[in-house]
């Protein structure tokens, strides 16, 4: 009996150890989820992540100190990819504003009060103070993204923070830094735990699968180390991200500014970022900033060389393999709309698995957290939750609706939009019309340049000679815009050289509470016309002789209300994104060799219908 009770009490141990033993030995792993990573109990605690730093050896030396510049990078991570063998996919954003960024400063921006054709008086160059402390960069993305199951990369981009190197502002070094970071997570190249050091780090909690964002400057490179091809990026979603330094800084052969920045260009940019080495500014604004861009950035004509050239990322797609997820702003115009959907219609040309999220708002704004997760869940997990299969590639937020809820259409343009053409009536100094068929001869019309008038002044004025508008009867229905509207004017210039500012309104100008960006401005563009030949090669305009120029404006998807009339603004300097010239040059339009092209949902039966009275 006693051998009975002491048996059965160790097959009782044996038993409980067991159990405990399979309690202990569950490994906490991701969670799927109608196609998205779900938040996992285990990996939630912040407390308990892994967060390291280190720097990674690039293929490149732009600081001139004779060795291979090191990025700096952060690492943070579920501590079960330490304690139980867990291998993670990765969630990567880089940045050259994580360590601070130069002060505003009297004169550090361009002086835009001069004439077209020369250069503008010297500015002053703004010193970055560095900020931040180890081993935390940036926070970005950790709150989101580790409790779901992935782990969180950030780096500093060259000659930020404590990143070696120099900025160029689009140049290859960006392309490559990222680069080598996902190279260094799947183990083609070299981490260090030290800047100068040689005790190496390995990625060994890594699948190596890749997924970059982040959003405007954090977007773009992205989009930068996707163009190298790099094995291991399998995905980035860039919000609104800058993909051609020309056309942050110029619209068809015009200098402009970016919206809200009067005055900058790219080498105010570089100021602006250069947070890295004090003892190697020197050597890099030499080189970089008074050397590379003074003798290629160009503000006395503002045409396209080769230094621009090489700072559009749609030049360099063609070793592009990463899927992508665009998102930007119908009314970002900081960063304008252009940027994404050049990108979105050369990814589609080459085969690219791609979608495109557009919202009706300004700068930045990253889809839904649902569509995102349902991308990286794909694309670095497996998980097959459709997203390749979806027939809806462009995801639009109407206007007042939530950005949370876009409808979904087969494309960005809408395959439904058809161009139709509208032709100017006379009217000046008043209102014209803006017809959709060609009226007897109608002449000419001349505006005076003055950009101490605004765009806004401009639309809403009953009666003025600083602008030429001409507007569409009223709408008895919604008109559905989607695409890239196209204009050609015909124009004569009382100087060898002049601004030409187009806006697209609707009218009546709405300036009551509550009024949304979208209830005024329908899209804008400008160009130079002594580019009316080719943007990378201008010539003086012989005073009082016709030149058509033809250009688009900005893409756009927004419905017009009924109620409202479609106006196209057409005056010389805009105050708020062009040089500002001394008053006075005219310009004289040819409203019979001048028209004007709107993507309309539904084409000239519905603009029909939509002034039709029944």
């Amino acid at each position: 009996m006693k051998k009975l009770i002491q048996s059965s009490f160790l097959l009782f141990l044996v038993s409980a150890f067991h159990s405990v033993d399979a309690q202990t030995i569950v490994k906490a792993v991701p969670v799927f989820e109608n196609g998205q990573a779900q938040i996992v109990p285990e990996f939630k605690d912040a407390d308990k992540w892994i967060r390291t730093d280190l720097w990674v050896e690039t293929s490149f030396d732009t600081d001139g100190d004779g060795k291979k510049d090191r990025m700096y990078v952060d690492v943070t991570r579920p501590y079960q990819t330490e304690t139980e063998g867990l291998k993670l996919p990765v969630i990567y954003e880089s940045s050259p504003y994580y360590s601070g960024v130069a002060p505003d400063v009297d004169g550090g921006y361009w002086d835009v009060n001069h004439e077209l054709g020369v250069a503008g008086k010297d500015r002053v160059h703004a010193e970055v103070v560095r900020t931040g402390t180890r081993p935390i960069i940036s926070n970005s993305q950790t709150a989101t993204w580790v409790p779901r199951g992935f782990i969180v990369v950030h780096s500093c981009s060259p000659g930020t923070g404590l990143s070696q190197g120099s900025p160029s502002v689009g140049g290859e070094n960006e392309s490559l830094a990222p680069k080598a970071v996902i190279d260094w997570l799947n183990g083609r190249a070299n981490g260090y735990t030290s800047a100068d050091g040689n005790e190496k780090v390995k990625a060994y909690w890594t699948t190596g699968k890749v997924g970059m964002t982040g959003t405007s400057y954090n977007g773009t490179i992205p989009l930068a180390a996707a163009t190298t091809g790099v094995k291991g990026l399998e995905v980035i979603i860039p919000v609104a991200p800058n993909t051609s330094y020309y056309h942050y800084y110029r619209s068809n052969g015009l200098v402009r500014s970016p919206g809200g920045y009067l005055g900058e260009d790219i080498d105010v940019l570089y100021d602006f970022i250069h947070s890295g080495d004090e003892l190697k500014r020197a050597y890099s604004n030499a080189k970089i900033r008074d050397t590379e861009m003074k003798n290629g950035m160009d503000r006395i004509t503002g045409d396209y060389n080769d230094f621009w050239a090489g700072r559009d990322y749609l030049n360099q797609m063609g070793k592009m393999k990463a899927a992508m997820l665009m998102s930007h702003g119908f009314n970002d115009w900081n960063v304008m709309p252009e940027h994404s959907y050049r990108i979105y219609k050369k990814a589609k040309e080459m085969g690219l698995e791609t979608a495109i999220y557009y919202h009706q708002n300004g700068h930045g704004g990253q889809p839904p957290l649902e569509m995102m997760n349902k991308w990286f869940t794909h694309y670095l997990f497996g998980i097959d939750n459709g997203i390749q299969k979806e027939e809806n590639k462009a995801f639009i937020v109407r206007e007042n609706a939530d950005l949370n809820n876009p409808t979904p259409y087969k494309d960005f343009p809408n395959p439904e939009a058809k161009p139709v053409t509208f032709y100017l009536t006379k009217g000046a100094p008043k209102v014209g019309g803006l017809m959709t068929t060609k009226s007897s001869i109608q002449g000419k019309e001349t505006l005076v340049d003055n950009y101490s008038f605004n765009g806004e002044s401009l639309a809403r004025a009953e009666n003025t000679d600083h602008r030429l508008l001409y507007v569409s009867p009223k709408l008895l229905n919604d008109v559905h815009l989607s695409g890239v509207p196209k204009i050609t004017v015909k124009l004569a210039s009382s100087k060898p050289a002049a601004n030409l500012s187009v806006w697209l309104v609707s009218l009546p100008w709405n300036e009551g509470r509550g009024t949304k960006i979208t209830d005024n401005i329908i899209t804008r563009g400008w160009a130079d016309p002594q580019n009316h030949a080719s943007v990378r090669k201008g010539e003086p305009l012989i005073p009082g002789k016709y030149y058509e120029v033809s250009f688009d404006l900005m893409p756009d998807d927004q419905i017009i209300k009924k109620g409202q009339q479609i106006g196209l603004l057409i005056f010389s300097s805009d105050k708020e994104f062009t040089l500002h010239p001394e008053p006075g040059t005219e310009l004289t339009i040819d409203l019979d060799g001048t028209m004007l092209t709107l993507p309309i949902v539904g084409g000239s039966e519905a603009f029909t219908n939509a002034v039709k009275e029944n």
